[in-house]
């Protein structure tokens, strides 16, 4: 029987800074992720402004589109994709702000924490 994960990659809807793949994969190493998970992006209802961003390691799920993303195998719930397309995600490092940022054209409105937005 074939999984999602025998099937071909389609093109990526978001995209992932070389500051984020370098994040992710040094977080996949020092939690020792196992190798079938993957990069889960997504939406959930909550944050200030309606919805909060989804970013975790998980595994592929019957609902789930797979895309391969700078050598990082990404999974996204096929609903989220019209939320999240064309979205990048980038992890900083500076003085007043460290950690992942989203920046999303479909966002109407953002909240200061930059973690949840309304569409």
């Amino acid at each position: 029987m074939e999984t999602l994960l025998d099937t071909p990659a389609v093109a990526a809807p978001i995209m992932l800074t070389n500051g984020a793949v370098e994040q992710l994969n040094t977080i996949r190493q020092q939690e020792n992720i196992p190798a079938d998970y993957c990069l889960r992006v997504g939406v959930k209802g909550g944050g200030c402004s309606g919805f909060s961003y989804v970013l975790g390691f998980d595994q592929a799920q019957d609902n789930d589109d797979l895309f391969e993303i700078n050598g990082i195998r990404v999974v996204m719930n096929k609903a989220h994709a019209i939320y999240l397309l064309g979205m990048e995600v980038d992890f900083v490092t500076g003085l007043e702000n460290r950690g992942f940022t989203f920046n999303n054209p479909n966002a109407s409105s953002t909240c200061g924490c930059g973690t949840s937005f309304s569409a």
